[in-house]
C-alpha cells in the first residue's frame, strides 16, 4: 500500500513577541499528544507523522492534513487543543487517519468521520491525475 502522512502545523495557536514564537505553540502540544498516541497506534509504520513549520490556516488553527499518492488530500483546521480533550481529540486524529487508510481514494465521507472531524474541514483536493 502507498505511503500515507499525517502533516500536522506546529506553528498553529503561538503566542508572538516582537515577531517571535515564544512559549509552546498548540500545534506542538498537539504534535506531543498525537506522537505519544501515535508510538502504540497499529498504523504507525504505515502511517508516519510529519510536522509542518506552517500550512497557512492560521485564523482556523490548530490544522492537521492526511495525504497518500492517489488519494484525496484532506486538511482539517479547529482542532481543539484544550487540555482536557486534547487525548480524545488526538484518539479521533488516529480513528480519522484509519478509515482515510483504508480508503483506496482516500474518500472519508462525513457520516464516516469521528465526531471531532465531521466540522473543521478546510480542504478535500483531489489527486494528481495518473500520466
Amino acid at each position: 500500500m502507498t505511503q500515507n502522512i499525517i502533516y500536522v502545523c506546529t506553528t498553529c495557536a503561538s503566542t508572538w513577541q516582537n515577531g517571535k514564537r515564544v512559549g509552546i505553540s498548540g500545534g506542538e502540544k498537539l504534535l506531543e499528544q498525537l506522537s505519544n498516541l501515535h508510538d502504540e497506534w497499529e498504523l504507525k509504520e504505515k502511517f508516519p507523522i510529519q510536522p509542518v513549520e506552517c500550512m497557512s490556516a492560521c485564523n482556523r488553527s490548530c490544522t492537521i492534513s492526511f495525504v497518500a499518492p492517489g488519494k484525496h488530500t484532506y486538511l482539517f483546521g479547529d482542532i481543539s487543543t484544550e487540555s482536557e480533550t486534547l487525548s480524545e481529540t488526538c484518539e479521533a486524529v488516529l480513528d480519522c487517519a484509519s478509515l482515510y487508510y483504508r480508503k483506496t481514494d482516500g474518500v472519508m465521507p462525513w457520516s464516516e468521520r469521528p465526531k471531532a472531524l465531521k466540522k473543521g474541514i478546510l480542504a478535500k483536493i483531489p489527486p494528481l491525475p495518473s500520466i
